[in-house]
């Protein structure tokens, strides 16, 4: 299982492992990572579990696009590197992916 790191706003690291094909939103709201609220359950519509992608793996990731991009620049800090978690389905060549959580949902 990929270890994933979720960093919040304040500076504190959390870390989860997570099953492949199971995506970051789900995986910090089942590890009690305060920072993600998840309010829709995955279906793109709210917005409370915006994060930011590590610059290292932007790359490796990609950069939001189409109602994802929509739905991350209605936020209130939105950057080049803003994803919504529960886009992001983990894959086993995530391992040591770090996200960066913003100060609020």
């Amino acid at each position: 299982m990929p270890l994933i790191f979720y960093t919040t706003h304040d500076g504190n690291t959390y870390e989860a492992d997570v099953a492949a094909g199971e995506n970051l939103m789900q995986a910090a709201v089942d590890n009690g990572i305060d920072g993600i609220v998840g309010a829709c359950g995955g279906s793109m519509s709210c917005a409370t579990c915006h994060c930011y992608v590590d610059d290292a793996w932007i790359n490796k990731i990609g950069v939001a696009e189409g109602a994802e991009f929509e739905m991350v620049a209605a936020t209130q800090e939105p950057k080049p590197t803003s994803r919504l978690s529960c886009q992001l389905v983990v894959t086993e060549d995530m391992d040591g992916l770090t996200v960066y959580l913003p100060s609020s949902q």
